[in-house]
């Protein structure tokens, strides 16, 4: 360690050392910040397209469901059988269903016949589906259409072909790019679902959801890269491999919490939110800069961090951010809500949510065989699609018995309970790929 970066350390504060309690940077073998190593940590240009390309796929297959999800429930109702209140969350829900069902398929196929033909299929069946929901004359035909969305569940082979074009020492910032796509997509879609609900109607924003599943399809054919020859030609893994690993079965329970807690808390924080003086249709005035605000600090904290052999800290660091933020809004059920501190609670939600989302994908593809990395993701996205469909539903019962009380005690305790799971997890070291 050269002796200006050990002066560094030296002047670090107190609870520096106390919160981030990894190895110091030369057990980790990081060389010193020189000209050299900032090339050898920089994207190169087929990294670049590579992660613009595919976070393209995922933005233009979210956009279409999140553009769907502000204005569902409210429009749903006007179907025939839409004063069913549990069909209507059993619509919104089955896509979650039909996907973690089938996601672990996806990406085993993608191992055995290639990760663009399967991108391809799937992205033409949730064009199908959307498609299909548009045509919908009943909430039972739209549940339908819902679950063949999400029969078309290509997660896992997008993130697989991620995972191959990209170095372990620049993955975790990969992964951040689509990450930032999908928030991106979030908050874009609370400003422009009413609008569009309001211009076209949920038939055509379903009609549009097919029209930006094709656009995806014509990335994966003109614009993302070849799958590199190496993919082709390694043996076929073993799931075993996979589901015997103890570090990928503590980043599986660690996707299902996150995702069944973000659904949860949707289905109360709303009305919080109108509790404390603003209109529902306003709350993207809260929401967009959580959201924006949040990616900012990621962006300047998760990547320095990363490279000097902190991610583990920084990793259950935002386990814990997340579980005191649900304390938190279990403590403003009772009180009068004060916008001010349920917009600073997102902040930090959605800075831990996507510091995690950024970085658990990254250390699941620098886990898993090489060969098993497809089947690895598959089963990784299989949980997380069954945490939103767990939270939807279990959250609705816990809404309906225990109140927002119970729903935000649960959710904490969740997430309390994936930080004592997580705690024994060794970050990867990086290494070319």
């Amino acid at each position: 360690m050269s002796r200006e970066s050990g002066t560094i350390q030296r002047l670090q504060p107190a609870w520096v050392a106390f919160v981030i309690s990894e190895k110091p940077v030369t057990d980790m073998n990081v060389p010193p910040t020189t000209a050299r190593a900032k090339s050898a940590t920089a994207m190169t240009a087929l990294e670049l397209r590579a992660s613009a390309s595919l976070a393209s796929i995922f933005a233009l297959r979210m956009l279409g469901l999140f553009l769907i999800l502000p204005v569902f429930a409210i429009e749903a109702a006007r179907y025939p059988g839409g004063d069913d209140a549990a069909m209507v969350g059993l619509t919104m829900g089955i896509y979650g269903l039909t996907q973690a069902l089938l996601q672990f398929l996806y990406g085993l196929a993608s191992d055995r016949v290639g990760r663009k033909p399967v991108i391809i299929f799937g992205l033409l069946v949730f064009a199908a589906g959307s498609w299909l929901a548009a045509w919908a004359p009943s909430l039972s035909w739209l549940a339908i259409g819902r679950a063949v969305q999400g029969a078309g569940a290509v997660s896992a082979a997008v993130t697989a072909l991620l995972a191959d074009q990209t170095r372990d020492v620049v993955r975790t910032k990969s992964m951040a790019i689509v990450g930032a796509s999908i928030g991106l997509m979030f908050a874009l879609s609370l400003v422009a679902a009413p609008v569009l609900a309001g211009w076209i109607g949920l038939v055509g924003i379903f009609a549009l959801t097919g029209l930006l599943a094709l656009l995806g399809v014509a990335a994966v054919i003109w614009w993302v890269p070849p799958e590199p020859l190496q993919h082709k030609n390694q043996p076929r893994g073993r799931l075993a491999d996979v589901l015997h690993s103890a570090a990928l079965l503590r980043l599986n329970f660690g996707v299902f919490v996150l995702h069944a807690v973000q659904l949860a808390m949707w289905l109360a924080l709303p009305a919080m939110l109108v509790q404390a003086g603003l209109a529902r249709q306003d709350h993207w005035q809260v929401y967009l800069p959580a959201v924006l605000g949040s990616f900012v600090v990621m962006g300047g904290s998760l990547f320095q961090l990363e490279k000097r052999g902190y991610l583990r800290a920084v990793f259950l660091t935002s386990i814990g951010l997340t579980a005191l933020v649900q304390m938190g809004l279990w403590w403003q059920v009772d009180a009068t809500p004060s916008l001010a501190l349920l917009g600073g609670l997102l902040f930090v939600f959605f800075y831990g949510f996507n510091v995690l989302e950024a970085s658990q994908p990254s250390i699941v593809s620098r886990l898993a065989p090489p060969a098993s990395r497809g089947a690895a993701i598959g089963v990784y996205n299989t949980l997380q699609s069954l945490g939103f469909f767990v939270g939807g539903m279990g959250g609705g019962w816990l809404m309906k018995h225990g109140g927002a009380n119970g729903l935000f005690a649960v959710c904490a305790g969740l997430m309390l309970l994936w930080l004592v799971v997580a705690w024994p997890m060794q970050a990867p070291v990086a290494g070319g790929h």
